[in-house]
């Protein structure tokens, strides 16, 4: 008897994943919850278990295929070779009806009726719902998916693309020209790597976010001495009291909270011809990993404490390094945190995380000469960087935002008395 494999629910808005990686070979012995084979969606990675223990019998979506919630990607057969052969023809037969269905409907020259609801029905039902709605014909994108097909992803940037403009020639953005051949000499020294889905879908959000919003960065600088002092000063006692260290993001989250109380245009987004104000602070941390950027959410962070929110980023910053953050940790975030100073960034200008409205940029901390009193003084300095969407954020509030973050970490007193 054989046990199928299938692709798990992916997660809200999910609805699709690419094949990473197979662990085992046909034949080869899999214990009960074994990893696999690796998924990669376009937020996360994950890994699917053996459903029961037994052989992997024939693998049917091959690497680098895309796949959607539910499908059958193989089967774990029992050991014994009887029960081999006929879990082996059980999967050759689905994967036959599966090619089959595939082809039932023939080509047909294109028509003017009918022709984007057939394309929908082959690049699967996400985007069939999506074409009736929005009347956008998958057959004209220049899709992501499996052989050119549209994905919802596609979809969606196609409508937003139709939202921001009435032109019809924008409903659809023409495909990037090709790039120019390399010299015969420089083209034996590439090397050509096909871009990870996480890494796909980082490119297209962020393009998205530049052409869709209004965006704007403005910047000031942050003295970091009393800070500084504070988490020298109780460093130790933090992590052994709490197990966990003191760092600075823990600071800046409260420090942000406070600013989005005062300037809640900053923690809105934008719906179509509505402003909806979030009465609730999901922050956006942002990671880096070997696979790219994620951004996992600290939920309801007004509700912790400083040491709640290092217990969360740390917890988010080992699965991140893992592997193993899960899609829901990643979804719902107003507000987007992003530390480029860990890398030595002095000064940056951030991109959106939209639909989100606001990003704030850390950086550096370097000493650099002050006027304190009528002295010059040498003082750890940070520049602080806002981008925003200046569709729903005007300057004033993004200059006040900025100064409500500065005050807050000059004095962090007030962070800790909630003032």
């Amino acid at each position: 008897m054989a046990t199928d494999i299938l692709v798990p629910t992916l997660g809200e808005s999910v609805t699709e994943a690419t094949i990473g990686r197979w662990f085992k070979k046909p034949g080869d012995t899999v214990a009960a919850d074994e990893p696999l084979v690796e998924l990669e969606t376009d937020k996360v990675t994950l890994e699917v278990n053996a459903p029961a223990a037994g052989e992997l019998g024939e693998i049917l979506v091959k690497d680098g295929e895309t796949v959607e919630p539910g499908a059958l990607l193989g089967s774990i057969v029992e050991s014994s070779g009887g029960a081999k052969k006929p879990a082996a023809a059980k999967t050759a037969e689905k994967s036959e009806q599966k090619a089959e269905s595939r082809k039932e409907e023939p080509a047909k020259e294109p028509a003017k009726s009918g022709s984007s609801a057939r394309s929908a029905e082959d690049s699967g039902p996400a985007v069939a719902k999506l074409a009736r709605e929005t009347g956008i014909d998958p057959s004209t994108l220049n899709g992501s998916g499996k052989d050119g097909r549209a994905t919802k992803g596609d979809m969606l940037a196609a409508k937003d693309g139709r939202s921001a403009s009435s032109a019809p020639a924008q409903e659809a953005r023409p495909p990037a020209p090709p790039r120019a051949p390399s010299a015969p000499d420089d083209a034996a020294r590439e090397e050509r790597v096909k871009m990870t889905k996480l890494r796909q879908t980082i490119a297209r959000r962020l393009k998205s976010a530049q052409d869709t919003a209004a965006m704007l960065t403005t910047f000031n600088d942050v003295d970091m001495s009393a800070v500084m002092a504070m988490r020298s000063q109780y460093k130790d006692i933090f992590e052994k009291k709490h197990g966990t260290k003191l760092g600075f993001m823990g600071f800046f989250t409260k420090a942000v909270i406070g600013a989005l109380k005062d300037v809640p245009a900053v923690n809105a987004e934008i719906d179509g011809t509505d402003l909806v104000y979030k009465n609730y602070y999901h922050i956006g941390i942002a990671v880096g990993t070997d696979k790219g950027l994620v951004v996992p959410v600290v939920r309801d962070a007004d509700d912790l404490s400083i040491a709640g929110i290092e217990k969360k980023i740390a917890g988010f910053g080992k699965k991140a390094r893992d592997g193993k953050l899960s899609i829901e940790e990643m979804q719902g975030g107003t507000f987007t945190i992003t530390n480029g100073g860990i890398y030595g960034s002095l000064m940056s200008t951030p991109i959106l995380n939209a639909p989100q409205s606001g990003i704030l940029g850390m950086h550096r901390i370097e000493e650099r000469p002050v006027v304190r009193a009528g002295k010059i003084e040498a003082r750890p300095m940070m520049y602080l960087a806002l981008s925003y969407d200046h569709r729903i954020v005007d300057g004033k509030e993004a200059v006040t935002f900025l100064v409500r973050v500065k005050e807050a970490l000059e004095d962090p007193a007030r962070l800790v008395l909630d003032l």
